[in-house]
């Protein structure tokens, strides 16, 4: 993986510059992928994602793996799915990993455990650009579907 430098960017013009990342995210079981952009967000202990998303992955929110989590939001309970995460612009996927998907979140965060933590991440504020290198001894995996595809989630 050569290293991936983007600009800061926003969803919206009245939101403020952000390192969002384009993102493929897929339900290993179905292959089915949704594209979105996703926040470098270093505060998050691992990856979440919209509950929104499950359905459209086919994945039943609810027969996740349920907890009660504490997010700068307040607490709230997430469902844990196992995904695959791709970074479109240049071929690194993360594999089968679980992910969790909260209510009341409305974008992906790519967070550290489960993401950011297989990366050099340089995040440049003056100058509103980030970027991301696969770090030393990370191998980039790919996701492959399962033949089993009676658990739906």
């Amino acid at each position: 993986m050569r290293t991936l430098s983007r600009p800061f960017s926003r969803l919206d013009p009245s939101d403020p510059l952000r390192p969002w990342l384009p993102v493929s995210v897929a339900n290993p079981n179905t292959g089915q992928k949704v594209s979105a952009y996703a926040l470098i967000d270093t505060g998050a202990d691992a990856c979440a994602l919209p509950a929104y998303l499950a359905p459209m992955l086919g994945l039943r929110l609810k027969s996740g793996g349920a907890k009660r989590i504490s997010t700068g939001g307040g607490d709230t309970t997430a469902y844990s799915h196992r995904v695959s995460l791709e970074l479109p612009e240049d071929g690194y996927a993360t594999g089968d990993i679980a992910v969790d998907f909260m209510t009341g979140l409305t974008v992906p965060l790519l967070g550290v455990a489960n993401f950011l933590s297989e990366f050099v991440l340089v995040v440049d504020y003056p100058r509103k650009r980030f970027s991301l290198t696969l770090r030393p001894g990370a191998a980039t995996r790919r996701p492959r579907p399962r033949k089993d595809l009676t658990d739906q989630g």
